[in-house]
């Protein structure tokens, strides 16, 4: 929950404060991605479109729980997805060439 802030300062330093927990989760979801491309078959295992649309249902849902804008949640969530589909997708190709060599 947002501490109310009295000063444009504060407000910055709340928000440094909550982009250093977001980017170090970012790096921790993506030792996870990476984890996941080990375990899929081709290319369009790591796209995976049913399971995108799973993701952003359930991160609206939880938007709506925690009174977050659910619209916002959706845009930051499909751009991140998408970034980490081209992470897996790199790692993946790097897979099947060690694979094979």
């Amino acid at each position: 929950m947002a501490v109310t802030c009295t000063t444009l300062d504060q407000v910055r330093e709340n928000i440094d404060l909550l982009d250093q927990q977001i980017v170090t989760l970012l790096a921790e979801r993506g030792g996870y991605v990476s984890q996941a491309a080990r375990f899929k078959k081709d290319s369009d295992g790591v796209k995976a479109p049913q399971r995108v649309e799973q993701v952003i249902t359930k991160v609206r849902d939880l938007s709506l729980e925690v009174g977050a804008n659910p619209e916002v949640t959706e845009q930051v969530y499909r751009a991140m997805i998408a970034a980490f589909i081209e992470q897996e997708l790199a790692e993946h190709a790097a897979l099947a060439i060690n694979q094979t060599a």
